[in-house]
């Protein structure tokens, strides 16, 4: 018996240990990956690693691209800053919530009854931290800590009263106003004719309309752009958690500005691109002449012979320009390209500021960092000069993704969009929980990258073949018929306006879109096609 019971006891133990060993080894749990989303304002593909415009200059840009994967066909999913950024941030598409531009009764809505990438990533844990310009309006409750409280748009010109377009920029430009009709370099110092200045404070100021003044002596006494301010608290914040011996995950925002206009940045930036060098976007004559873009969106003359129009800035913006240099396109085209380039090459300075804190922390390994703007721009091409129009240079976008195993420099073809961030962001970090606070709200527009960050061509994408935009506009209307709504694949545009009217464009032949092929009966099958896909999508 006692025998029986030596002999049990070491089965016993013998089965004990023999299970143990049998067992898989435990995984050990991997720590939950920070992000670092960065936006860019009005920033189209004019950087070196989108290849946009050949005297771009974007080495920090390209560098994050090298290390990551580029998206070379992603589109924004509406052409205007207000909804573009609302769609991005809760993932909803505009025709979902008929945030179509800048009212307030539609944002409202929409953020009362869905829940922002942000309080998703509160949720489940994440320290969340911002500063700049995110959300068109910023809403300090959706943040844990919000870095710099500035102006984002300043400096202005200001005459000591009021904020007005720069007076270096000659007229008809300039009377646009104090944002859209302003370009300089910042040692042009608005000086005002005697008799003109209606204060001691004229020249430059952070915000006119509470007379806070900017000061500048030259290029190494002067104050700091809201940009440079935005990257310093980020690059601070980083080296501040660096310290920390165990921080939370963090998701950081940061909204740079630049190159929304007005177009100011230091001189040194404006030298990059001498007016005599310049090399402007191929424009043919007769290009707009085939669109339907004017047909919807008319430009008109007052009966004092000034411009006026309802929402298409972009035609308006372009007859001005012209006229202010005498009738000269290429010259006024120059000289606002040459602003433009300066003000993308200072934000990718400041892009550059940041990532150089991040990857010299412990953080480098394991952060996520987007890169994106929320739409294009167009530069002249089809007489248009703005964002918001249904076209590739409107609508493309940079979007840059690095995230930890993802196999550096790889290319995407495939069409994504904005409305794509959310849901890959939920995916890769694993976040918990769900999108809408009430029955209200909306379901997730988009479909997650990260197939894309695994192969460049996945056989597991959900997405569709395309990418939607919809064409913002200031006149409040919900109605879907009275929308434009443009779709992008890798190989065609469709353009669908309120009318009716239609645009085709062969993206393969004709990249630059100078031919519209909708009253080509040999694309007829292919049209219906996308327009039958467009209006599934919408309704």
């Amino acid at each position: 018996m006692k025998w029986m019971t030596k002999v049990g006891v070491i089965l016993t133990l013998g089965f004990f240990v023999f299970g143990c060993e049998q067992k898989p080894p435990q995984q050990k749990k991997l720590p939950k990956p920070n992000v670092l989303f960065i936006i860019i304002d009005d920033l189209n593909d004019y950087q070196g690693c989108f290849g946009g415009h050949p005297q771009a200059k974007t080495p920090n840009i390209d560098k994050l691209a090298a290390s990551g994967v580029r998206f070379v066909n992603a589109q924004t999913n509406i052409g205007l800053c207000n909804p573009s950024r609302n769609s991005l941030f809760t993932g909803i598409y505009p025709h979902q919530s008929r945030n179509f531009g800048l009212d307030k009764k539609t944002t409202q809505k929409l953020f009362k009854n869905n829940k922002t990438i942000m309080e998703r990533f509160s949720e489940n844990g994440y320290f969340v931290m911002g500063s700049g310009k995110l959300l068109h309006s910023n809403q300090l409750k959706l943040w844990d800590e919000w870095g710099v409280d500035v102006n984002n748009y300043g400096p202005f010109a200001y005459d000591g009263k009021n904020q007005v377009g720069h007076p270096s920029v000659p007229q008809p430009f300039r009377s646009i106003g104090d944002v859209d009709g302003s370009y300089a370099p910042m040692s042009d110092v608005p000086v005002f004719a005697e008799g003109k200045s209606n204060g001691d404070n004229a020249g430059w100021a952070y915000s006119g309309k509470k007379d806070i003044p900017f000061k500048y002596i030259d290029e190494k006494n002067r104050d700091l752009l809201p940009d440079e301010l935005h990257a310093q608290w980020a690059e601070k914040r980083i080296n501040e958690m660096d310290t920390e011996a165990t921080p939370k995950p963090f998701f950081m925002g940061i909204g740079f500005v630049r190159p929304h206009t007005p177009l100011y940045a230091p001189k040194r930036f404006f030298d990059m691109f001498p007016i005599d060098e310049l090399q402007l976007p191929v424009i043919i004559d007769g290009d707009v002449a085939d669109t339907h873009y004017k047909d919807n969106y008319p430009v008109e003359r007052t009966r004092d012979d000034k411009w006026y129009t309802n929402t298409s800035k972009g035609q308006m913006y372009s007859k001005m320009l012209t006229e202010s240099y005498g009738g000269d396109e290429e010259l006024g085209l120059k000289h606002f390209l040459q602003a433009y380039l300066a003000c993308v090459a200072f934000a990718d300075e400041q892009v550059g500021i940041v990532l150089d804190a991040l990857n010299e922390s412990k953080f480098a390994e394991n952060t996520i960092v987007i890169l994106c703007s929320d739409h294009g721009w167009q530069m002249g091409q089809k007489q248009y000069l703005f964002k918001n129009s249904p076209w590739e240079n409107s609508t493309h976008i940079p979007m840059v993704i690095k995230a930890p195993g993802v196999k550096a420099n790889s290319k995407v073809e495939q069409p994504v969009s904005l409305i794509d961030i959310y849901p890959t962001l939920t995916d890769v970090c694993g976040l918990e929980g769900d999108n809408k606070k009430n029955e209200a709200g909306f379901s997730v527009g988009g479909f997650s990258l990260k197939p894309f960050l695994e192969k460049a061509k996945p056989n597991n994408w959900k997405g569709s073949e395309g990418a939607l935009t919809a064409i913002a506009t200031d006149v409040v209307d919900y109605e879907l018929t009275s929308q434009t709504f443009a779709y992008r694949t890798t190989d065609y545009r469709f353009i669908l306006y309120p009318n009716g009217q239609e645009e085709l464009y062969d993206l393969k032949n004709d990249p630059n879109e100078w031919t519209n092929l909708a009253t080509d009966e040999k694309y007829d099958e292919v049209k219906a096609e996308m327009r039958e896909t467009v209006l599934e999508m919408i309704n």
